[in-house]
């Protein structure tokens, strides 16, 4: 499908209120403009994952940051929306389609501590703040003798809390920091040996109706990124198949180069002490081999349900469920 002409009426993108989707949010409208030529508008929407004050492992995490954009989209008062691919739910909303996938940001966590301090300089007791299940359980692995305090709110929030002196730490994602102008905060960045990021994480999300697409979207294909659609879709079939959400302690990352594409993904009891690991790589036919994608993704939360991953995460939505 050819792009639309430079010019014309814009195209409407949808988006969270917050700095950091509105930056991102640009970014790709910015994007699609110097590809295609087609003017993009914003179009600011409220999401109930903005406005709550419950903390994500109370709400279960799925979907509430992106129901909002899916009903203006369904109702046709926007055109496309762009999430964090983080915060997509696995399971496919009817008759919505992910029309791109723009090329991936750094998809590591980053430490934001006081004076300075890498994560294993932290000292013994040292309260770490995180909003992510996933996140409290892989650390705690590393590092059971540091106390893990949940936490809400946009990043400017979480590290003023590092100043303040109520935290000692706050870990948020490296990609989110770099857009908000706020990676010089970063003290410490987690590779993947050390901790597997959210599967999706670092990747954007450009979420239409199928319709549109077919009848007058396909500009927005000159966003979408093969390397890194492919890697996403198998961190995500790993997760759709452990049947959990962006608040299960669920870590996966793939990399795809040369043909070859390798997925590793952790499973970890929230306080650290059980954990299920698997990796593994398979040769796609190209970029563009989804279905080889989502073969290697489910293969591998087979394996590990056969260790006991499943049982990790029903314990882990236990625990949170509980009053």
């Amino acid at each position: 499908m050819t792009a639309n002409p430079a010019g014309g009426t814009p195209a409407r993108l949808g988006t969270r209120r917050s700095t950091m989707a509105t930056t991102q949010s640009r970014m790709v409208a910015d994007a699609i403009t110097e590809r295609t030529g087609r003017p993009i508008e914003l179009e600011l929407i409220t999401s109930f994952g903005d406005v709550t004050k419950a903390h994500l492992t109370q709400l279960g995490g799925t979907g509430v940051f992106v129901n909002a954009l899916r009903d203006e989209l369904v109702a046709g008062t926007i055109d496309f929306a762009v999430h964090s691919l983080k915060d997509l739910p696995t399971v496919p909303a009817d008759g919505l389609v992910l029309a791109a996938i723009p090329e991936r940001d750094d998809p590591r966590d980053a430490l934001c501590a006081r004076d300075g301090l890498t994560f294993e300089r932290l000292p013994a007791g040292a309260r770490i703040g995180t909003g992510s299940p996933r996140r409290v359980a892989q650390l705690a692995a590393l590092r059971p003798d540091l106390v893990y305090v949940p936490i809400r709110g946009n990043a400017e929030t979480r590290l003023g809390k590092v100043t303040s002196g109520e935290l000692d730490a706050v870990v948020l994602a490296h990609a989110g920091l770099g857009r908000v102008g706020r990676r010089d905060a970063v003290t410490d960045v987690f590779d993947a040996d050390r901790m597997l990021p959210a599967p999706g994480q670092g990747a954007l999300a450009v979420e239409c109706t199928a319709k549109r697409r077919e009848d007058d979207l396909g500009y927005l294909a000159s966003v979408d990124h093969a390397p890194t659609r492919v890697a996403v879709v198998a961190e995500r079939t790993v997760l759709s198949v452990l049947e959990g959400g962006c608040a299960a302690p669920v870590g996966a990352f793939a990399e795809y180069a040369d043909g070859r594409l390798r997925l590793r993904a952790a499973v970890v009891a929230t306080d650290g002490t059980a954990a299920v690991r698997g990796d593994r790589t398979a040769d796609l036919a190209s970029a563009h081999d989804l279905d080889a994608a989502v073969a290697l993704g489910r293969d591998l939360a087979r394996e590990m349900i056969g260790e006991g991953a499943d049982r990790i995460v029903a314990a882990a939505f236990a625990e949170r469920d509980t009053p």
